[in-house]
């Protein structure tokens, strides 16, 4: 899980062996402010680069620009590919899986300069269904239970209530 701000616009791309599969590429800023032991007040940058894919992917081209702040969550995925001169690189990317727009509506660089669109204010989210009957006839009853009831102690007749120490 990730709140930060954007670092440059995304990057998409339509990829051509995955059906046309789109694919949105953008740096993510987390910043970790705490003071040290002279009361000071210190901040550490994180770069974090975040992938995101097909429908995730279409809400970052439309709503995401350089500066917004956003949710993220995802996995993390480290891979490697060999460059130009033989050398073997790494890259440790953020797989997003949800993403949410943070801030008010103002703050964000995409819902100005005209753009219009479907942006929510607080993020995007799947639309909500509704349902004509009411949501009662949904519900599963809870199974019900019935504890064995425990056996009746045996008492052996030489013992009686008087004989007992206590």
């Amino acid at each position: 899980m990730l709140i930060g701000n954007v670092g440059r616009d995304p990057e998409v791309r339509y990829l051509e062996g995955n059906n046309g599969a789109k694919v949105a590429t953008f740096t993510l800023a987390t910043t970790e402010r705490y003071r040290d032991r002279n009361g000071e007040t210190r901040e550490n940058t994180e770069w974090h680069n975040i992938v995101a894919w097909r429908n995730t992917a279409d809400v970052v081209e439309k709503f995401v620009r350089k500066g917004t702040q956003l949710y993220i969550e995802g996995r993390i995925r480290t891979r490697s590919w060999d460059d130009q001169s033989g050398n073997k690189r790494y890259t440790t990317e953020i797989i997003a899986d949800t993403l949410q727009l943070l801030g008010k509506k103002s703050d964000n660089p995409a819902s100005q300069g005209g753009q219009q669109g479907g942006y929510q204010q607080g993020g995007y989210q799947q639309p909500q269904q509704s349902y004509s009957q009411p949501a009662q006839q949904y519900q599963q009853p809870a199974p019900q239970f019935q504890q064995p009831k425990p056996a009746a102690p045996q008492v052996e007749e030489a013992f009686s209530d008087d004989d007992l120490p206590f």
